[in-house]
């Protein structure tokens, strides 16, 4: 770290302790060559990753937008809240360890697809029904036999 006194370039760290509830680390440093002591904070970077919707509109990605279809897939259905929010965090974070910073809709509706589809199969059909935009009581009919398919393939029947 740069020295803001004599701009030399080494410093060494003499005191380091997390702040912000360990959202950042406040760091105590000495120029190797002034002597004169200075405070840095370190943060971990975090990019705004950017969803690209069905309108080739671009928002940010909002977790409680995220949460709150699943909360209204599972209502009364007996999934607790917990489940759901850990969820929404795995989501967000594969979405981040994608490294990519934009984000199509589709692919965080399949992601919500397939982690529901685990969680409870009838918070699943609600989420699909909004999701897929069923248009007819045959297209809902035809997910419903692809359900019933995978999990008979799954079961060796």
């Amino acid at each position: 770290m740069k020295c803001p006194f004599c701009f030399f370039p080494d410093s060494k760290v003499i005191d380091s302790r997390p702040t912000d509830e360990g959202g950042k680390i406040r760091r105590r440093r000495e120029c190797l060559k002034c002597a004169k002591r200075f405070t840095t904070y370190e943060v971990v970077e975090t990019t705004p990753i950017m969803v690209i919707k069905r309108d080739k509109s671009r928002e940010p990605f909002d977790r409680d937008k995220l949460l709150d279809g699943f909360i209204r897939a599972c209502g009364n259905r007996p999934v607790p809240v917990q489940v759901l929010e850990d969820t929404v965090d795995k989501i967000g974070a594969a979405i981040q360890n994608t490294m990519d910073r934009e984000v199509a809709s589709s692919r965080i509706g399949e992601l919500a697809m397939e982690h529901l589809m685990e969680i409870d199969e009838v918070s699943y059909i609600r989420f699909a029904s909004v999701y897929r935009h069923f248009k007819d009581v045959n297209s809902f009919m035809d997910e419903l036999k692809a359900i019933l398919e995978s999990k008979q393939n799954s079961a060796g029947v």
